[in-house]
């Protein structure tokens, strides 16, 4: 019996992975990785660049070896296209047509919802960074398999300025705030399940630390921070409380709780994409 192989499709070019790793960070789709293995002890996990227009990426029959697919976040935007941004689109829509599982995060969501028909614009209400506060479920999310063991009301990590606009046909939002009337959806196409959050459960708190001093000049421009001495103590404090979840001060400080400090807790909607999307494919293709 072959093991599970999963693909982490990375959003970002090698411009901003370059830039990341320089401001202390790992590259996203290392970092996803990491986390499919801790989920998915024994599995082998690739990943694709299609954010490099010279990367080589899957197609045909190479399509049905994944019984999974993970999409990061990235600092590109929809609505700008490009070759980066279309060979994404392009990709995705070729797993949900070959009837593979995909979970996106953030970027993913919204290149889930592009290549399923929807649109993606800039977020009218500006940047949600640090921690979405409370992300509510839906009716339809209370009772959705991607939240067993989540609380109905959350917070979780997030870096986004896009949203998504308009839903693509087949697509149901689970989950809602504030800032976004979209913070996750499944969407169904041609019988392919795919599940999007606005937000990143995959992102220890060293990662947002990373992205805030990658960023730091627009977060500065756009109010969040006074300077760069700001963001330095603010990503002094999230590493911090990285490497101690337990610390009150700063849990108190940034107020957040379990739902984020509690790793288990904070990336069981992946988990759970696991348990219910991937590991059920792997049986109807006689892998499991």
């Amino acid at each position: 019996m072959p093991l599970p192989r999963l693909l982490v499709i990375e959003g970002n070019s090698p411009e901003t992975l370059a830039e990341h790793l320089t401001a202390g960070g790992t590259p996203a789709h290392k970092g996803y990785s990491d986390l499919l293995r801790e989920l998915l002890p024994g599995a082998r996990v690739d990943h694709a660049m299609p954010g490099d227009v010279a990367a080589v990426l899957p197609e045909g029959e190479q399509l049905l070896v994944y019984d999974g697919v993970a999409i990061t976040g990235s600092s590109l935007h929809v609505y700008n296209g490009g070759p980066a941004v279309t060979r994404q689109i392009e990709l995705v829509r070729a797993f949900l047509d070959a009837g593979t599982p995909v979970f996106g995060s953030c970027w993913g969501l919204q290149i889930l919802t592009v290549a399923a028909g929807g649109t993606v614009r800039k977020n009218p209400k500006g940047r949600e960074l640090g921690f979405g506060r409370s992300i509510r479920l839906t009716e339809s999310g209370r009772k959705h398999p991607m939240y067993i063991g989540k609380p109905e009301i959350f917070n979780a990590p997030t870096v986004h300025l896009d949203e998504v606009e308009t839903l693509a046909p087949g697509m149901t939002v689970l989950a809602t705030n504030a800032v976004s009337d979209v913070q996750s959806a499944e969407i169904r196409r041609n019988g392919t399940i795919a599940w999007g959050v606005q937000y990143h459960p995959e992102y220890p708190l060293r990662e947002l630390a990373a992205i805030s001093r990658r960023i730091g000049a627009r977060l500065i421009d756009e109010g969040f921070f006074l300077n760069t001495d700001d963001i330095k103590t603010y990503s002094a404090d999230l590493e911090t409380l990285d490497r101690d979840p337990d610390c009150k001060r700063l849990a108190w400080r940034f107020g957040i709780s379990k739902n984020v400090l509690d790793k288990k807790l904070r990336t069981s909607e992946v988990a759970n994409w696991i348990e219910y999307q991937v590991l059920p494919t792997r049986v109807k293709r006689s892998r499991g």
